[in-house]
C-alpha cells in the first residue's frame, strides 16, 4: 500500500509528515487572511472605487518602506525567530483594530477604515511570503516540483475556511470578532513553522547518510546576515531576478483588473458593510471550492509532468481567454468563473511553479530578495493596474478596452515565463537523483 501511494501521489513516506505540516502551516495562514478579507473588501467598496486606487498608492509606499525593516530581521536574527516576529507583529495588530472596534466603535470612521485596508494589504502579501521563503528554504528544486502543488492544496482548504467561516458566523458574531479569529489562526501558524522546521535533520552528516537526495540541510542556529538592502542590490545585479520581478509585475496588473471589475459588480448589487461582507464571503468561497476541485482533478499534475515553462504559461492563457469571455458576454457568470479558473491555476500551478523559481538562488535571495519581489513589486503592479484600469474607464472603454489591453500584456507575461524556467533549469544541479520512488501505475512519469 506504500509503495502504491508513493507511485500515485509521487511522494516519499519520508516526505509525509514535513508535507503535512507545510500544507497545515498554509491552511492556517490562509484562513487568517481569508475570514476577513471579505470586511477588507467591503470597506474598500464603501469608500469608492478611486479611493481604493488611492489606498493602492499607499500600500505601495508602506511596502516600501517595510521591506528595509524586514530585511534587518532577516540579516540580524534565526530564520524561525523573524518569522515568529513577522505573524506576531501582524497578530498583535489585529487585537488593536478587534479593540477599537470593540471598545470604542464611535472612533472608528472612514480613516481607520482605509488604515485597515492598507495594513491588511500589506499584512496579506507579507503572510504568503514568508510561509513560502520557508518552502523554499526547506524543499529542494527536484522535492518542489512534486510537492509544491500538493502543499498548495493546504492553503486552498483554508482559503475555502475562511470564507465560509465569515459567510455563516458574519451575523452572529460581527466583523470585529472575526479579526480576532484571525489572529488566533496566526498564533497556529506560528506554531506550524516551528514543526515544519524541526521536521528537518540538523546534522548535515546524519542526513546526508539517512536520504541523499532529500531536502537541503539548515541550521536553526545560523544567522542570514548581510545587510537590510542586499535584496535591492541582488534584484538590480541579476537579470534572472528581475525576469521573476517582471513576471511577477504583470500577475499583478492582471489580477488587478479582475479585482476592480469584482468590486464594481458587487458595489452594484448590495448596500451596507455586513451585507457587503457576506456577498464577498460567499464569492470567495465558491472560486475556492472551484479552485480545489481543479486542484484535485488535474493541476496537481501538470508541474511534474509538462515542466516549469508550461505552469507559467498557463495562467497567461487562462487570464486571456478569460477576458475574452467576459467581453464577449458580460455576465457576472463570466466573472466568477474567470476569478475561479485565475485563482485555480494561480494557487494551484503557477504559484507552486513561481517558487520553485528561487530554489536554484541562495538562502540570502530567498529571504531578502523575495520578499522584496513578493510585496513591494507585486504592490506597484497592483497600482498599475488599478490606475490603468481607471482611467480605461473613464475613457468608456469598459470591459472590451481591459481586453484589448490584456491580449498583448499577456503574450509578454508567457514568453517571460517560457525564458525564466529556462534559466531555473541552466542554474538547476544536473546530476540526476540517485534513487526515486517507484514509478507505477498512475504514478508513472510523475516527476516530469
Amino acid at each position: 500500500m506504500r509503495k502504491r501511494l508513493e507511485g500515485l501521489l509521487n511522494i516519499r513516506a519520508t516526505e509525509v509528515p514535513g508535507l503535512l505540516a507545510s500544507m497545515a502551516f498554509f491552511f492556517c495562514v490562509l484562513s487568517a487572511l481569508m475570514v476577513i478579507r471579505p470586511a477588507r473588501e467591503a470597506l474598500g467598496v464603501q469608500s469608492g472605487l478611486d479611493t481604493v486606487r488611492l489606498l493602492f498608492i499607499g500600500t505601495a509606499v508602506v511596502t516600501l518602506a517595510v521591506n528595509p525593516v524586514f530585511g534587518f530581521l532577516v540579516a540580524r536574527f534565526r530564520r524561525l525567530h523573524f518569522i515568529a516576529a513577522t505573524y506576531l507583529f501582524f497578530a498583535t495588530s489585529l487585537l488593536v483594530f478587534w479593540g477599537l472596534l470593540t471598545f470604542a466603535p464611535q472612533a472608528t470612521g472612514e480613516v481607520s477604515g482605509r488604515v485597515f485596508y492598507v495594513w491588511f494589504s500589506v499584512f496579506n502579501l507579507f503572510s504568503t511570503m514568508v510561509f513560502w521563503a520557508l518552502m523554499v528554504d526547506r524543499f529542494s528544486l527536484e522535492q518542489s516540483k512534486r510537492l509544491f502543488g500538493i502543499v498548495a492544496v493546504g492553503g486552498t482548504l483554508g482559503a475555502i475556511f475562511g470564507p465560509w467561516f465569515a459567510w455563516n458566523f458574519v451575523d452572529t458574531l460581527g466583523t470585529a470578532n472575526l479579526i480576532l479569529i484571525s489572529a488566533g489562526f496566526l498564533v497556529l501558524a506560528v506554531v506550524m513553522a516551528t514543526v515544519v522546521a524541526r521536521l528537518q535533520p540538523e546534522s548535515p552528516a546524519e542526513a546526508a547518510a539517512q536520504d541523499p537526495e532529500g531536502p537541503p540541510v539548515v541550521r536553526e542556529d545560523e544567522v542570514i546576515g548581510g545587510s537590510a538592502w542586499d535584496g535591492f542590490r541582488s534584484v538590480a545585479r541579476s537579470p534572472y531576478l528581475l525576469g521573476i520581478c517582471g513576471f511577477v509585475l504583470i500577475m499583478a496588473i492582471m489580477a488587478t483588473f479582475i479585482y476592480f471589475t469584482r468590486l464594481q459588480i458587487v458595489a452594484d448589487m448590495a448596500e451596507g458593510m455586513d451585507r457587503r461582507t457576506g456577498l464577498f464571503a460567499q464569492l470567495d468561497f465558491w472560486t475556492q471550492v472551484a479552485t480545489l476541485a481543479l486542484q484535485l482533478s488535474i493541476t496537481g499534475q501538470i508541474m511534474r509532468r509538462l515542466g516549469v515553462g508550461v505552469a507559467l504559461v498557463l495562467l497567461p492563457l487562462t487570464v486571456s481567454l478569460g477576458f475574452i469571455g467576459l467581453a464577449m458576454t458580460g455576465a457576472f457568470t463570466a466573472l466568477i468563473l474567470l476569478e475561479a479558473a485565475y485563482r485555480a491555476v494561480q494557487r494551484g500551478i503557477t504559484r507552486p511553479a513561481r517558487e520553485t523559481l528561487f530554489t536554484v538562488v541562495g538562502r540570502e535571495d530567498k529571504y531578502k530578495s523575495k520578499a522584496l519581489t513578493d510585496t513591494f513589486v507585486y504592490r506597484a503592479g497592483d497600482v498599475i493596474g488599478a490606475w490603468t484600469e481607471g482611467l480605461l474607464g473613464r475613457l468608456g472603454g469598459g470591459i472590451a478596452a481591459l481586453t484589448v489591453a490584456v491580449l498583448p500584456l499577456a503574450a509578454a507575461w508567457a514568453v517571460l515565463g517560457l525564458w525564466l524556467a529556462r534559466q531555473q533549469s541552466r542554474r538547476s544541479p544536473t546530476v540526476a537523483p540517485r534513487h526515486a520512488p517507484p514509478k507505477t501505475g498512475a504514478g508513472a512519469n510523475a516527476s516530469g
